[in-house]
This record gives C-alpha cells, sequence and structure tokens, in this order.
C-alpha cells in the first residue's frame, strides 16, 4: 500500500502524508543507508523529503544538505520526485566567518546567501519549499518577502514555509504578504505530539484559517511515545533524558503502552497514526535511522483509529481548546 497522498496547506502540491526527516543522515545514518532509506521511501510513495542547512551539526558544512546532492546525483529521476524542504536560520559561518555577522537569522543578506549555498550543496537549481527556521523577530516582514520574492523570481524557491513560529508571527507574516500581493506561507513545522499538543490553542486553528498545512516536527516525543516504558530497541533508554521522561510521564506512557497492545499495534505507528487524524496536519516528519524505522512509520497510515479510540488517547494525553476557551472561561 502506497502512502497517500494530500495538498500542501492551500497550495497545489501534492506531498505525501509522511514527510520524510533527514536529520539523522550523514550523523547517526551513514551515507550507503541513508539512500536505501531514501530509495525506500521513494517506492513507498514518500515524495517529501525535508532537510536544513545545519544539519550535521559541523558549523558551515551542511553535512546532510550534502549527502543529499550526493543522492539526487545518482540520477534516476531521483531529484525530480521528490518535493524538497530546505530550511535558513541557523549559524552557517565557519573558518574566517565563524564569528562574522549575518551569516545567521533572516536578513535580506542571508536568505540569499544561505540558499545558494545550499543549492550548491544539493546539486539542484531549485527548492521546492524554503522554510524559515526559526523567527527573526529584528528582521521586518517585508524584508523577508522582498528577498523571498527575489528568489521566486529567480527560480530558485518555489514556496515559502516557516518553523517554530507562534500564531502571532504567521498572522503577521501572511497580513504583510497579502499587501504584497505575494502567497506568503504555505506550511509550518511545529513541535506536536501527544506528550506536546499546546499549539491546538492558537497555531493550529490559524494555520487552518489562512490555509497553511501544519507539518509536525518530533511526532514520537524524541521517542517517548514510541514504547519508552517497554524498553523498545533504538530508544534512548540509557540516557537520562529517558529517566527524566519516565519520571514525569510514567503512568501515562504505561496506559499507553497497555492502550496500543490492545490495538495490537506499535505505540510509536499509533502515535504518528494520531497526528494523522489532526484537521490542521499535513504530514509528520519521521526520521528514521534505520530501515525497520522506516517500514514501521509506513504502517501508520494504515492504522485507522476509531472514534472511541480516539477518546481513549485523549483521556491518557488531554488536549487543549482553541484560546481564548482554553484559559478564558
Amino acid at each position: 500500500m502506497a502512502v497517500p497522498l494530500t495538498q500542501l496547506g492551500r497550495s497545489g502540491l501534492r506531498v505525501s502524508r509522511l514527510c520524510l526527516g533527514t536529520m539523522n543522515f550523514g550523523v547517526h545514518t551513514e551515507q550507503a543507508d541513508a539512500f536505501a532509506i531514501m530509495d525506500a521511501a521513494l517506492e513507498a510513495g514518500i515524495n517529501f523529503f525535508d532537510t536544513a542547512d545545519v544539519y550535521g551539526w559541523k558549523t558551515g558544512e551542511g553535512v546532510t544538505e550534502r549527502l543529499l546532492g550526493e543522492y539526487f546525483a545518482l540520477g534516476g529521476g531521483r531529484r525530480e520526485r521528490v518535493v524538497l524542504a530546505t530550511k535558513a536560520f541557523g549559524k552557517m559561518g565557519n573558518g574566517p566567518l565563524t564569528d562574522w555577522p549575518n551569516t545567521n537569522l533572516l536578513s535580506a543578506l542571508h536568505i540569499r546567501r544561505a540558499c545558494d549555498a545550499s543549492l550548491q550543496r544539493m546539486k539542484t537549481d531549485y527548492i521546492d519549499l524554503y522554510q524559515m527556521h526559526h523567527v527573526d523577530r529584528n528582521t521586518p516582514w517585508d524584508e523577508i518577502w522582498e528577498a523571498y520574492e527575489v528568489l521566486r523570481q529567480q527560480g530558485k524557491i518555489l514556496y515559502a514555509g516557516s518553523s517554530n513560529f507562534a500564531a502571532w508571527h504567521i498572522v503577521q507574516g501572511q497580513e504583510t504578504a497579502r499587501r504584497r500581493n505575494f502567497m506568503g506561507l504555505v506550511s509550518e513545522q511545529s513541535k506536536y505530539s501527544l506528550l506536546q499538543r499546546e499549539i491546538e490553542m492558537e497555531v493550529g486553528p490559524a494555520c487552518e484559517a489562512y490555509g497553511i498545512g501544519v507539518i509536525p516536527w518530533s511526532p514520537l516525543a524524541s521517542g517517548a511515545l514510541a514504547g519508552i516504558m517497554g524498553n523498545q530497541e533504538g530508544l534512548r533508554r540509557h540516557e537520562p533524558w529517558s529517566e527524566k521522561v519516565k519520571e514525569k510521564h510514567g503512568d501515562q506512557l504505561t496506559r499507553w503502552e497497555s492502550l496500543c497492545q490492545e490495538l495490537g499495534e506499535e505505540p510509536g505507528n499509533v502515535a504518528l497514526a494520531w497526528t494523522l487524524t489532526r484537521s490542521f496536519v499535513t504530514a509528520p516528519i519521521i526520521g528514521p535511522r534505520t530501515m525497520e524505522q522506516l517500514k514501521g512509520a509506513i504502517r501508520s497510515t494504515e492504522i485507522d483509529l476509531s472514534v472511541e479510540t480516539l477518546e481513549k488517547i485523549d483521556e491518557i494525553f488531554p488536549g487543549f481548546k482553541t484560546a481564548p476557551e482554553q484559559y478564558a472561561w
């Protein structure tokens, strides 16, 4: 069964309901394994790949983007089959530019340089979805959108997206874009999972109102929802992080894993399936380090959660009403 497609927000762009996150590639996943995972993802119908210039975590080197460039250079229609999303914002200066200004944030200067560098690293002449990795409160929206308009006119980018924005940032950006007769944002990447549902108050409704697709990152809460109480293979069970999660959410996670066991499904797959039931969600980002993890994530698109099951999930992980009802009355 192929992973189904949907529209990216209000755009005409069709993307898979799972987005392949590449943050582990070149860090925890070697190049050959990463290539095999990407090939398998394409064969399964996952056409939406997400990366960022800072991934690889070696300042200024763009490790993961370079790996993607090598992958696309293999040919075989790989680049043409991928809706390619990357991000700019983080510090990218190295060598003599390590502490030099204008090597991060969202000035027109950095946006231009960052885009050109990403294109070069990924061996492509355009980026499908160019995302702001974080909000830059010190750069005017008119400057940001002018820089994006120039890139679009040059054919270097097609769509604009944001990541880690508050609802009012999204509104501010969209209203400025409207005044400029520019399409503005078509997507927002937000941290969203059963353990972190805060965007249900404002970000989700704002995105839905503006036709912006939400792309949840960390939908498994860094692995906590994938069976951490049962110490399943591949989880960070030896890190202090996991002990803190167990201490804070142990009762919830135990109930969660019991429910998934009743359903006969792996907890991580059910957690992904749950995000797909949210009306504002386009595609959760999956970050498989192994082929087995990719296959498990694909299984999530086949899981049908009943109304009764969704109610049980809400009992374990209570969500939020929209604002201001959540806190006003």
